[in-house]
């Protein structure tokens, strides 16, 4: 198959997914990213997560290996389908599953912005562009980071900030890049290898400070990010302090710290509770310091420890968006767009949690040495919001997705779309959250736990057959992942009708399918009184 062709069915995914990115404000930018060395992992995974914030549809992209000729290019092509520019193809690309190649490369991604004023338009490849090209390209995350610099000084890079991770088999990195501003060449850009043992995260705000300049075993960098960061005035190496990379490219105010930091906080609290971490710094109290970059674990974490982690509106702290008369009746953490307002020349924001009714997709992907590449990748995809969705395993060597997946528009609701299905259930669960929520958690969490229960017999059976048939080793694959991702969307359905039903009108059917009044609840009543006195009294005072 020919670059071209082969690159669109890929781009269906990363398309949908800039899309959103693109037309989102400042004020509500995408992505929340954790990385999970093999060292902190319980099974010895290298792990990265990826929430794709946005209100749009994706569907899930699959790009098989090919082999290409001499002279064969990729064509890019902007929104409107037009060509903007060539890159050079290789003989042989490797296949995709979402974001995770069949090397188990996993790359993800957010968005920091930084100085608007370094964007560069008239580079070739946008961020999504580099991430594509690396997961066709190439095996590890190092070989990814040389290779996303290279095609950035050869064509130019067009877009805003960004953060990475990357992730293979033994290794996870954090590289982080900015333009040069319009007509410039190449990307300023630095990538710091996680210590093993350790955990990162990032959240749309630039997260690597210092770093070292002769430890090209953890540390590559950009020959320029420091001259050109002191040529801009973004650095004074006089003022007797060290350069650090966020400092200079993603400077630090109080809606950053707020809308980022406070992601990345409760990723670290939540990790590592005896470090008591605070929230002062998200907060903006004066004197408090930034997060580390990494920390240490309490535990290792198992996949369902990431998954959990994916899934929070800071209950129990005081951000808890679960509580208070802004979460209505029934505690629901949702809080609608814009998430700024202004009352009595005074703004106020909401707070901007890791789980978000405006999640495309997400993913937890796991990379393990000691498995045959096909077996040892998996690729955890979720639709809608990361609380109410259900990971389901997509291994990295299949060679099918589930249609499901592959289907709908936002336009119109379809039955056949397995976003729009999950979409539904969580939208729905809105109406009465307190009551429905735990009712999903409990089929999410049985099918989960029976997915990860069964994957040590379904990856011993698929590498026993990848030594006598790997062929069959492939179809065991894909028939397992496709067909059990199909009927997570058909007990999803199921589940979409039975709370249409049980939840009607403002009753509760119980056991007997008979309509019961159940009101609203205490605390709530007594917010409403307060706010509205005698406004509901039966009785005239």
């Amino acid at each position: 198959m020919k670059g071209p062709d082969m690159r669109k069915l890929y781009f269906v995914l990363l398309i949908i997914i800039t899309i959103g990115a693109v037309l989102m404000p400042e004020s509500s930018l995408p992505c929340t990213s954790l990385l999970v060395t093999r060292g902190a992992s319980a099974d010895g995974s290298v792990m990265i997560t990826y929430t794709c914030d946005g209100e749009f549809h994706p569907h899930l992209g699959y790009t098989p290996a090919g082999d290409h000729n001499p002279g064969d290019s990729i064509e890019i092509t902007s929104w409107g389908g037009k060509v903007i520019g060539k890159v050079a193809q290789v003989p042989h690309n490797y296949s995709v599953i979402g974001m995770m190649n069949e090397h188990q490369l996993a790359i993800s991604e957010t968005t920091f912005e930084g100085r608007e004023e370094l964007e560069n338009r008239d580079g070739l490849l946008e961020y999504w562009d580099l991430i594509d090209l690396a997961l066709q390209r190439t095996h590890t995350a190092r070989e990814a980071i040389h290779l996303i610099a290279e095609l950035a000084e050869t064509y130019g890079y067009r877009s805003t900030g960004e953060s990475f991770s990357l992730a293979d088999v033994n290794e996870a990195w954090i590289m982080e890049m900015i333009g040069p501003g319009p007509g410039g060449k190449g990307m300023e850009w630095v990538a710091l290898r996680l210590p093993d043992g350790y955990i990162s995260c990032h959240a749309n705000k630039s997260r690597i400070g210092e770093f070292p300049l002769n430890d090209t075993l953890n540390c590559l960098y950009s020959k320029n990010v420091i001259s050109f960061a002191v040529a801009k005035g973004y650095y004074n190496p006089d003022a007797g302090t060290a350069f650090k990379f966020c400092d200079a490219y993603c400077p630090d105010t109080p809606q950053n710290r707020r809308y980022a930091d406070t992601r990345v906080w409760s990723i670290l609290r939540r990790a590592a509770p005896s470090q008591n971490i605070s929230s002062d710094y998200n907060r903006f109290v004066e004197g408090a310091r930034p997060y580390p970059l990494w920390i240490k674990p309490d535990k290792k974490l198992t996949i369902a420890d990431v998954f959990a982690l994916m899934r929070d509106h800071y209950e129990g702290t005081p951000l808890d968006m679960t509580k208070g008369v802004d979460a209505g009746p029934f505690g629901s953490p949702l809080r609608c767009r814009p998430m700024t307002w202004t009352a009595d020349s005074v703004e106020y924001g909401w707070e901007r949690s890791i789980s978000t009714p405006q999640t495309a997709f997400s993913f937890v992907s796991q990379s393990r040495a000691g498995l045959p590449d096909a077996v040892g990748g998996v690729f955890w995809y979720g639709l809608d919001d990361t609380y109410s969705s259900c990971y389901v395993p997509f291994y990295c060597g299949i060679n099918a997705v589930p249609e499901s997946y592959t289907v709908g528009t936002l336009k119109k609701f379809s039955w056949e779309s397995a976003w729009w299905i999950f979409n539904l259930v969580a939208n729905y669960a809105q109406l009465k959250y307190s009551y429905m929520m735990p009712e999903i958690l409990s089929v999410q969490r049985e099918i989960e736990g029976n997915f990860l229960a069964a994957q040590p017999e379904i990856e011993k059976t698929a590498s026993a057959l990848s030594q006598s048939n790997p062929a069959l080793m492939t179809n065991f694959l894909t028939d397992y992942s496709v067909s059990h991702a199909e009927l997570v969307v058909n007990r999803w359905r199921d589940l979409a009708t039975y709370l249409i039903a049980k939840y009607n009108d403002g009753y509760v059917q119980d056991s007997t399918g008979r309509a019961r009044e159940m009101g609203y609840p205490d605390n709530w009543l007594n917010e409403v009184t307060k706010s509205r006195p005698n406004r509901f009294n039966l009785v005239p005072k």
